[in-house]
C-alpha cells in the first residue's frame, strides 16, 4: 500500500481499528496526502472539502452509472434501471424526476405526527427502565416504521423486510463486500406487496409509482414497468432505513460525550435542527463515497488515468479546518453552512428532508424522557459494513 507522496499516511476501508475511529487518519490523509493512492484495493481518495465538494458535481469527469461503491465499481456489472445513485443523466434525470414528486419538503414535514407516535410507541415502554439500546430500540425501529408506512409495507412485514435489506449491505469484518450480478437487489423482495398495489391502489409511495405517467430517455410517455417499480421500492427501503438508524445511533453516541451541550439542548429545543446538522456533519453515515473515473484528471500535479475508482472522503472533507474551523470539534452551535453528508450535485440525496425531521423529532422526544445518559461502551458494537459507519448497537445508562 503506497502513497502518491512519501508520506506513511495510510487509508484502508476495511480496517477494523480505522472504522473504529478513521478521523485522526482523515487528518494525515488531508494534510500530508490530499490524492492518495491505495495501490492494495487499486483506488485513489480526495479528502479535502474542496476537492470532494468539486468531484462531486463533476459528472462528466466522475460517473455514477458504474456503481456508487468500491467493490460494484471493481465488479464491473450492469446496473439496474432505476438504482437512481448508481445513473447518469439523462436516465438519471427522468428517475429523480419521479420521485422528487413524492420526497419534497412539504410532503416530508406533514409526518411529524406519524414519526412522533412511532418515537413514543417505541420509547414510552422503556421510561423506568434504567436504559435501552439507542440503536435496537429507536434507531432500527422509527425509520423501519416510516419507510414502511411511506410504501404502504403492512406493520407485521416491516422488521422482516429491513433486515433482507440491512443483510445486503453487511460484510465480513476486515474484507470487501463480495458482489456479483446475481446478488444485485432489484427489489424482489417486494414484489407481493407492488403485485397487491397494482390491483388494490391507495394513497402510498408504492400506488404513486405505478400510476405515474413521465416521459422517458426516448421521448415516449409510459409508466414504469412491474421491475422499475420494484427497483425503486427497494432503493427507497434500503436508504430510507440505514441511514437514518445510522444518525440516531451516533446522535446517542456523541451527546453523551457531550453533556453539557446535551444539556443545552434538554432547555432549549430551537437548537436541535443545528445539532442534527452537526451531527451530520460529524459523524456522517457514509464517509466515502466512489465514483468511476471516465477520463483522466490532474490533483496536486498528479494524474488519475481513466478507468480508475476515485473515493470521495466525505468524512475527512466534512472535518477539514480549511472549510470547518477545528472541525474535529463537536459544536451544535456551529454556524455549519454546506456539509456533504447528503451528497452534493445532481445525486443530492432525496430523503434529506426525511432524515433531517426523523433526527429531530427523534432527538426532541427522546430528550423529554431521558435528558441524561451514558454509554455502555463495552457492550457497543459497530455495524460490520463497509459502504455506511455506525452503531449496530448502542446500550445506555439512564439516571
Amino acid at each position: 500500500m503506497t502513497t502518491t507522496t512519501g508520506t506513511d499516511a495510510a487509508y484502508d476501508p476495511y480496517d477494523i481499528e480505522i472504522n473504529a475511529d478513521p478521523y485522526p487518519v482523515f487528518r494525515r490523509l488531508r494534510e500530508e496526502v490530499p490524492l492518495y493512492r491505495n495501490e492494495t484495493y487499486d483506488f485513489y481518495a480526495l479528502s479535502r472539502f474542496a476537492d470532494v465538494e468539486r468531484g462531486l458535481t463533476d459528472r462528466e469527469t466522475y460517473i455514477s452509472g458504474r456503481g456508487a461503491v468500491l467493490e460494484l465499481i471493481k465488479a464491473d456489472m450492469e446496473m439496474p434501471p432505476g438504482v437512481i445513485i448508481f445513473e447518469d443523466p439523462p436516465i438519471h434525470t427522468m428517475h429523480r424526476g419521479l420521485l422528487s414528486r413524492v420526497f419534497t419538503p412539504k410532503k416530508m414535514n406533514a409526518l411529524e405526527p406519524e414519526i412522533r407516535d412511532f418515537c413514543a410507541r417505541s420509547l414510552d415502554p422503556l421510561v423506568g427502565a434504567g436504559g435501552f439500546d439507542f440503536v435496537r430500540d429507536l434507531g432500527a425501529q422509527m425509520p423501519m416504521r416510516v419507510i414502511g408506512m411511506l410504501l404502504g409495507i403492512p406493520d407485521q412485514d416491516q422488521e422482516a423486510i429491513r433486515d433482507r435489506v440491512d443483510a445486503d449491505l453487511r460484510t465480513e469484518p476486515g474484507k470487501p463486500m463480495e458482489v456479483s450480478q446475481d446478488q444485485l437487489v432489484t427489489g424482489e423482495a417486494f414484489a407481493e406487496y407492488v403485485d397487491w398495489r397494482a390491483e388494490h391502489p391507495s394513497d402510498d409511495l408504492m400506488t404513486q409509482l405505478l400510476q405515474a405517467e413521465f416521459e422517458d430517455e426516448t421521448g415516449a410517455t409510459r409508466r414504469l414497468t412491474r421491475e422499475e417499480v420494484l427497483t425503486y421500492v427497494n432503493v427507497v427501503a434500503g436508504a430510507g432505513n440505514e441511514t437514518t438508524t445510522r444518525l440516531i445511533g451516533w446522535a446517542g453516541k456523541v451527546l453523551a460525550e457531550h453533556p453539557g451541550q446535551r444539556r443545552e439542548l434538554v432547555e432549549d429545543r430551537s437548537l436541535i435542527p443545528n445539532a442534527i446538522e452537526e451531527l451530520l456533519r460529524y459523524e456522517p453515515p457514509a464517509p466515502h463515497v466512489a465514483r468511476y473515473v471516465s477520463r483522466d484528471v490532474e490533483h496536486y500535479g498528479e494524474t488519475v488515468p481513466e478507468g480508475s475508482v476515485m473515493m470521495f472522503l466525505v468524512g475527512a472533507a466534512n472535518r477539514d479546518d480549511r472549510r470547518f474551523p477545528d472541525g474535529d470539534r463537536f459544536d451544535i452551535r456551529r454556524d455549519i453552512g454546506q456539509h456533504l453528508t447528503f451528497g452534493y450535485g445532481i445525486h443530492f440525496c432525496l430523503g434529506a428532508a426525511l432524515a433531517r425531521l426523523e433526527g429531530r423529532i427523534a432527538l426532541d422526544e427522546v430528550l423529554n424522557r431521558f435528558p441524561e445518559w451514558d454509554v455502555d461502551l463495552d457492550n457497543a458494537r459497530l455495524s460490520p459494513t463497509s459502504t455506511v459507519r455506525g452503531w449496530e448497537t448502542l446500550p445506555i445508562v439512564t439516571p
